[in-house]
Parts: C-alpha cells; sequence; structure tokens
C-alpha cells in the first residue's frame, strides 16, 4: 500500500509572506512594519522569512516589483479603441482597476514607496521608469499635438488624479470604476469647467 505524501509548496509560504507584508507596508508604511509581524500575519516564524528573502528591504522591493507587474498586465491588457478618448479611458479604467482589484501590490507604489529606503527606491525606480515610458506613448498617441517634454507633467497630472482614488474612493459606493475612470479621462482631456 502506498503512502501519500503532503509536501509543502514553497511558493505557497512565499506568497503568504507577500501577503502579509503587502498589506503591513500600505497599512503602518514601510518604518512601522516589522518582520515579527509579518511573519505572524503569514502564519510563520519570524525566522522563516529569511528562508525567502535575505532581507527586509529585499521583501518590500518584491512587493513593489508584484505590484508593477500587475500594472503592466492592465495597461497591456486594456482594450484597443479607434477614438483617442475611448483609448485613454480604457487604460485608465485598467489603471483604477489595477489599484483596486489587486489590492496592496499596487497601492504600495501609492502609500509607502517614498518611504522606502534608497536601497529599495534605486531598485524599483527603472521598473517603474518602464511603466511610466508606456504612459509617456500612449499620450504621444492620445494626444499628439502635446509635446514630448510635457508628456512626463501631462503623465504625472493624470497619475495624481488615478492614485489618490485609493485614500477616497469607495468602489461599493455609488459610483462604478467605469464612471470613475470616464470622468478622470473627461477631466483630465477637457478641464472641469466643460
Amino acid at each position: 500500500m502506498a503512502v501519500a505524501t503532503l509536501t509543502h509548496d514553497p511558493l505557497d509560504g512565499r506568497q503568504r509572506v507577500l501577503n502579509a507584508a503587502a498589506e503591513r507596508f500600505v497599512d503602518q508604511g514601510y518604518a512601522a512594519t516589522t518582520l515579527r509581524q509579518i511573519a505572524a500575519d503569514a502564519g510563520i516564524k519570524a525566522g522563516s522569512i529569511y528562508h525567502h528573502f535575505p532581507s527586509k528591504e529585499a521583501l518590500f522591493a518584491a512587493v513593489l516589483e508584484d505590484g508593477i507587474r500587475v500594472m503592466e498586465s492592465a495597461f497591456e491588457g486594456a482594450e484597443t479603441h479607434d477614438r483617442s478618448a475611448d483609448l485613454l479611458q480604457a487604460h485608465v479604467r485598467a489603471h483604477l482597476g489595477a489599484l483596486f482589484e489587486h489590492g496592496p501590490f499596487t497601492a504600495a507604489h501609492v502609500t509607502a514607496f517614498f518611504t522606502a529606503p534608497q536601497v529599495v527606491r534605486e531598485a524599483i525606480v527603472p521598473v517603474r521608469d518602464r511603466y511610466e515610458r508606456l504612459w509617456n506613448t500612449l499620450l504621444g498617441q492620445v494626444l499628439p499635438e502635446l509635446e514630448p517634454l510635457r508628456r512626463p507633467v501631462a503623465r504625472l497630472l493624470l497619475f495624481g488624479a488615478m492614485n489618490s482614488t485609493i485614500e477616497w474612493f469607495d468602489p461599493a459606493g455609488d459610483l462604478s470604476l467605469d464612471e470613475l475612470a470616464q470622468l478622470i479621462t473627461e477631466h483630465f482631456l477637457h478641464g472641469v469647467r466643460a
């Protein structure tokens, strides 16, 4: 008679640590979060974190990298449209979806990134730059009259509008993510008065 053995999936433990860390970093910030807290949330001993990550900095960098991957995937999966406004709105909706439908991994970029140690920021900035270049290119398509040097400023204004929503928007409220994406797009393209 064969005896069934249970094997421990190391990715499962790693993912539990990542999930717990992402929640803590968003809720408490980098400095106030301890590896002991993360381990307790993940249901493991504090020393076991080092089986998956060599340091708290490496763990935070992994959370941020996963968040950017989600955002890039959402960007690449956004619907294509012939009309510029519809194309931009599809990408705004994809970005908002990444923020609200993938929780703290993406929110960490908005709430905790700038509290990270310099070594983490230096590791993540090139990854964030890659995502920002996708948006600069998109804005060049949507607003061809916009000078290339002004695209990063326009992107920052748009990111400010989108990213600040994690502080005040309630997806269960009266306004849907689709409606929010439409409002942000209209205000970005035409201004509030229009």
